[in-house]
């Protein structure tokens, strides 16, 4: 196969994780794993530690990245070793922007000032807004509803604010 082919299974794959990540985080996460993602969901000075059982979904999605990686070097369906490819730099793609830069575990670089930036701390910020399994929104990491991309009114806040 063209290296070209190679490329394009790694973007396609990376892009695909999006959907893979949203649908675990909303059908799993919230759903029959939620005694795992629960302790992510409570503020941070109810934590104990460094660590959160939610960390353990780091292997279960290492898992299929390293089998591919194994299958596509052993056999010969090299091309799958490429999408263990784009599922590891999906995987760090979501570190660094979900660990690193959202939840600032990791206190590796400033926070970003951007469109894009802001969206992806608004969404998450709403998604965070419920500690309940139920009754969630914003799954997904890197693809962000437009509604995040809008500047928050003061007055709105306020509002928002009054109200609780």
């Amino acid at each position: 196969m063209s290296p070209w082919i190679y490329a394009l299974i790694v973007v396609v794959t990376f892009f695909f994780m999006e959907f893979v990540a949203w649908s675990a985080h909303k059908f799993v996460m919230h759903g029959m794993l939620w005694s795992w993602h629960e302790d992510h969901h409570q503020p941070h000075h109810q934590k104990q530690g460094f660590f959160e059982k939610n960390d353990r979904f780091f292997l279960v999605f290492a898992i299929p990245s390293a089998a591919s990686y194994m299958i596509g070097s052993m056999t010969p369906h090299f091309w799958l070793f490429f999408v263990g490819v784009g599922i590891s730099i999906y995987g760090l793609a979501y570190f660094l922007i979900h660990d690193v830069y959202i939840h600032r575990r990791f206190k590796w670089f400033d926070q970003l000032d951007g469109k894009y930036s802001r969206a992806i701390l608004r969404a998450h910020g709403a998604h965070h807004a419920k500690i309940e399994k139920e009754a969630g929104e914003s799954f997904g990491l890197l693809i962000v509803h437009p509604k995040y991309f809008k500047k928050r009114r003061k007055a709105s806040r306020v509002e928002s604010i009054d109200s609780l």
